[in-house]
């Protein structure tokens, strides 16, 4: 379906953007699981880096089913891997409210082990829920971007609206549950059936188009050729190297088969890919990280700060995911005003001074007058970098659109995510032998993730100090963990200079323009060719 010879479905469309809030529901209700005290963490006995890696279970399979699907899906069709992420919402619930009985009701000397078995059901759920979260994307990417072939920048940011509207909707519905929630989560899982029924309703019988680049004639082979062997490489380290901790696999295990699998797409493909396409799976990496990373650890973070004010954290959530889904729906003009890549190193350039301002802000008016930078900062991230993928390199078809978005859900789940978390453990760290001299050392304890080890703050040690010792590190704790916000920064800073060189660099080529399949593109633009 084209844009030029048939009128695109607002039924698709739409149905299109409520699978998109069914992940932002999922997003939404498991960060507030995830950093509420009451809830997942006493539980299941988390530290914080414990608490960002569950979370970031449910965010790195995205990257496995997003970049599978896309080299099949044109293939199978868009109605079976519609129908596929449905099924895994429905495998999550059963496995989420498993977990809920494993521990429900359980304590003394067999806590320990229900938790144990309680987080492993609630991973595995994660794992799956990330999978159809991934699977909802690798279709409606390419079916949005085909039906508005015109436009695609300006429409993958309104279907991207879908997002943040979910999380508003997701967050209102969750403070609106309040204490019932907090007594028993199995409410918040219970809400994901509600847009998961929906779009599966709208879409079961719909008419999907054939994608831009099948209907135009680019091959199969020419497809992959654009992301190319350096691209599938990075996907595939990432995606082994997770799979691998998650079975314990020994590291010649995982090199190995990120080597097969890169030989292989490469020998296929014949071609190390497009250096701006590599260029732009880089930039993802902090990308996804300082959005959707940052917006699952802020509600733990702006804990202390809007609790004395008198709100919910989950208030922040709310009010910046609601200023990305307004202006998202008028992303055509701020774009044409813009373009591309000048709305996205403005829109760095806002993220840092939100998020530096955000470290430090206090007070109700403070807070928010910083979340409104950081929330415009962060609005088009996202869809803007799929627009420009799908502007610059049509003929990648699904698997450049998707794969760009599967390498930055993967960041956010093995790095990103947990390397928030640790630089709140250090942000606590630093206050406590500022403020407590001697006491960390008496209530920490030492773990690992993907970048190495860490030291952490153990509750249970914490709990067992005389309760107004206990009470001062916790405030301690509490205040410390805002100033992580501060060091974020590093991420959209690194962002502003790349899309400085992008802008430099199109400038000397007479401008940003989109490109025609059969236009401006030829073998030369790939490195390393055969």
């Amino acid at each position: 379906m084209n844009q030029s010879n048939e009128k695109p479905s607002q039924l698709m469309f739409w149905g299109c953007f409520i699978a998109l809030i069914t992940t932002a529901f999922a997003f939404i209700t498991r960060a507030f699981m995830i950093n509420t005290p009451e809830m997942w963490p006493a539980d299941f006995g988390l530290d914080k880096v414990q608490s960002q890696t569950l979370f970031g279970a449910g965010i790195w399979p995205f990257a496995i089913s997003i970049i599978l699907f896309s080299l099949i899906i044109d293939k199978i069709g868009y109605r079976v891997a519609m129908i596929f992420s449905f099924v895994c919402y429905g495998i999550y619930a059963v496995l989420a409210l498993m977990a809920y009985s494993a521990v429900n009701g359980v304590e003394g000397e067999g806590l320990v082990a229900a938790q144990q078995n309680g987080l492993r059901l609630l991973t595995i759920g994660s794992i799956i829920l990330g999978l159809g979260n991934g699977t909802v994307e690798a279709f409606i990417n390419p079916v949005v971007a085909t039906m508005f072939s015109k436009n695609k920048t300006q429409w993958l940011n309104i279907l991207h609206a879908g997002w943040p509207g979910g999380l508003v909707l997701g967050g209102l519905i969750t403070l609106g549950l309040g204490s019932a929630a907090t007594d028993d989560w199995r409410l918040l899982i219970y809400i994901i059936a509600i847009p998961a029924v929906v779009y599966l309703v709208m879409l079961i019988g719909a008419k999907f188009p054939v994608n831009e680049r099948v209907s135009a004639g680019a091959s199969y082979k020419e497809m992959l050729g654009e992301f190319g062997a350096i691209g599938a490489a990075i996907a595939a380290f990432l995606i082994f190297k997770e799979v691998g901790a998650q079975f314990n696999a020994p590291d010649w295990a995982i090199y190995t088969l990120v080597g097969i699998s890169v030989i292989a797409y490469g020998s296929y493909c014949r071609s190390l890919g497009r250096p701006m396409m590599i260029f732009l799976c880089v930039v993802m990496m902090p990308l996804a990280t300082t959005e959707l990373g940052t917006d699952g650890a802020i509600t733990g973070i702006m804990e202390e700060p809007m609790t004395l004010a008198g709100y919910s954290p989950l208030w922040v959530l709310i009010y910046t995911s609601a200023i990305m889904m307004v202006l998202r729906f008028f992303a055509g003009p701020i774009v044409q005003a813009l373009s591309p890549l000048g709305l996205l190193a403005t829109c760095a350039a806002l993220a840092i001074v939100g998020l530096y301002w955000l470290s430090a802000a206090s007070g109700l008016y403070m807070i928010f007058a910083a979340a409104t930078l950081y929330g415009i900062g962060k609005t088009f991230f996202w869809p803007t970098t799929l627009g420009v993928v799908a502007e610059q390199f049509p003929k990648g078809g699904a698997v450049t659109l998707n794969a760009i978005a599967g390498i930055g859900m993967l960041t956010v789940g093995i790095i990103g995510g947990p390397l928030i978390g640790a630089m709140q453990e250090k942000s606590a760290e630093v206050a406590m032998e500022k403020q407590l001299p001697g006491k960390y050392a008496e209530v920490s304890k030492e773990d690992s993730y993907f970048l190495g080890k860490y030291t952490a703050v153990e509750d249970t040690k914490v709990d067992a100090l005389p309760e107004e010792e206990a009470k001062e590190i916790k405030e301690v704790v509490k205040s410390a963990k805002q100033g992580a916000l501060a060091k974020v920064t590093i991420f959209p800073a690194f962002m502003l200079i790349c899309y400085l060189g992008l802008i430099f660099y199109f400038k000397s080529k007479g401008g940003y323009a989109a490109v025609e399949i059969g236009g401006n593109t030829s073998k030369t633009d790939h490195v390393g060719e055969a």
